[in-house]
């Protein structure tokens, strides 16, 4: 085969790679995100009935909101506990295997949902969500992992963010098939909710066709011959002797250093300025409220004055945004740097959130401000898919080596954390704080926003902040998915 015959054949088999575990990784977190809107008001109604068949009793507006917000952000919590066993997972069973062995707890979850309905039991979809949340919550953070390490050089910053770009499709594709013609109608909202089994098998009939991730065979494995064979699979071709050397590199510099667990990297002094970010930049990206629009979206919409039959039409809309602007920040990532997008994306945010403030404050005055309204929830969407959407999740795979990637545990797990606290409270702020329900989100971008300026370095800049002669600090270097520690000899 011809060089560039070859170069094409790679190129196929790649993009085939991360179509197959992104359709069960994080399309599934989009996907389920997406899905509890449409049918919101058949499951509340669906846990009055059963409870006023088994115990002669209904609930009052306000526990039926506390259950329904339990329902949905019990998901979340399902994702911290997939955060916190990802880390043991990969290790042991490796990326790729990791990724197939997580749809028992999806096909588990689609089978509870599916029957919860017959069975008279809403706690089988709070179980169901439990268990979708682990799926979804461990794909978050192999993912991304499995990505970083089988992608070469030039395109690893790429295929990474292509993670976001599948949660951004999944949100749409959870979108389109919950709208009252497809399967968001009364009768079909238990088939919606186990609907994403579909994905699942998808990912589990073409996955296996796939080589391992190169980096984890040589580096936790030792097997210095399946990773030339993954190369060769990954690479359409003989494997570069400078791309083998890098991974030897690394192999030799954690030779005899067992993967650090998440509290050796809490404890340790060298990485403690990269947990930081890390663990700031994933807490920000929930806190800022993004996603819970998902998660409540008739709420939002219906406080921004839109009619109650166009909501499920215009909430697709949203999706799409994120989607379109993934596709964007995957485009412009590598000319404007992680922290040009990541604070541009916040400044803009707080923006949005102001006018919307503002434009709910004045909507019973001035005929055309719902129109404006609904724009700013666009613009909030379409700021956070250029900047925090596609750029938080590549951060850890940047900033660590491969003993410390646990990190990926610590980031996913104050992901999961804050957005079951947004889950919880964003439907009671928006009903106690009405027009001024954004406030507190414009105020979590803003503060955001600083932090990324003052602390995150760009590609290719060391953070010399609070120096002294011989202490250690980190170098970003985006190019080769690493950080290099450097220790100043003198004072700069």
């Amino acid at each position: 085969m011809s060089p560039a015959g070859a170069q094409k054949s790679s190129s196929l088999t790649l993009l085939l790679m991360v179509a197959s575990a992104a359709s069960g990784g994080t399309l599934q977190y989009g996907y389920n995100l997406a899905i509890m809107n449409t049918p919101a008001v058949f499951i509340q109604t669906f846990v009055n009935e059963t409870l006023l068949e088994r115990w002669d009793m209904q609930l009052e507006d306000y526990q039926l909101t506390l259950v329904w917000t339990i329902i949905v952000s019990i998901f979340s919590l399902g994702g911290f506990a997939g955060a916190l066993i990802a880390g043991p997972l990969t290790i042991r069973f490796g990326r790729k295997k990791c990724l197939l062995l997580n749809n028992i707890f999806l096909m588990t979850g689609a089978l509870l949902a599916v029957t919860s309905r017959a069975a008279k039991s809403f706690e089988m979809i709070i179980i169901s969500r439990v268990l979708v949340g682990i799926n979804a919550g461990i794909s978050m953070n192999v993912q991304p992992m499995y990505f970083g390490e089988s992608a070469p050089k030039h395109l690893r910053g790429a295929v990474s963010l292509s993670s976001a770009v599948f949660t951004a499709f999944g949100v749409v594709l959870g979108q389109v098939v919950g709208i009252r013609e497809i399967l968001g109608s009364e009768p079909c909202w238990q088939y919606l909710l186990a609907s994403n089994a579909i994905p699942g098998v998808i990912q589990l009939l073409t996955l296996p066709w796939f080589p391992e991730s190169p980096r984890y065979l040589l580096i936790d494995r030792g097997d210095k011959e399946g990773c030339i064979n993954a190369l060769r699979r990954l690479r359409g071709c003989e494997v570069q002797s400078s791309e083998l050397d890098e991974i030897l590199q690394e192999q030799a510099a954690t030779k005899g250093m067992r993967p650090r667990g998440p509290w050796e990297l809490l404890t340790d002094r060298s990485v403690r300025w990269q947990l930081i970010t890390v663990m700031v930049i994933s807490s920000a990206m929930q806190l800022c409220g993004n996603d819970s629009i998902y998660f409540y979206a008739s709420y939002v919409f219906k406080e921004a004055g839109v009619s109650a039959d166009k909501i499920q039409y215009i909430t697709i809309g949203t999706g799409a945004c994120e989607f379109t602007a993934c596709i964007l920040c995957n485009l412009l990532i590598e000319r404007k740097g992680r922290r040009f997008m990541l604070m541009g994306g916040y400044i803009l945010m707080t923006i949005w959130a102001v006018v919307f403030t503002i434009a709910l404050s004045f909507e019973h005055y001035t005929s055309w401000m719902p129109y404006l309204s609904m724009a700013c929830i666009f613009t909030y969407i379409l700021s956070f898919g250029m900047g925090p959407a596609g750029v938080t999740g590549i951060l850890p795979t940047e900033l660590f080596d491969q003993t410390a990637r646990p990190a990926y545990m610590i980031a996913g797990s104050m992901m999961w954390l804050n957005l079951f606290i947004m889950g919880m409270i964003f439907p009671f702020l928006m009903s106690e704080l009405s027009e001024f329900c954004f406030v507190p989100f414009g105020a979590v971008c803003l503060l955001s926003a600083l932090f990324v300026g003052l602390f995150l370095p760009d590609k290719g800049e060391v953070s010399v902040s609070h120096h002294k002669p011989g202490r250690k600090v980190f170098v970003a270097n985006y190019d080769s998915v690493s950080v290099g520690e450097v220790c100043l000899s003198t004072a700069l």
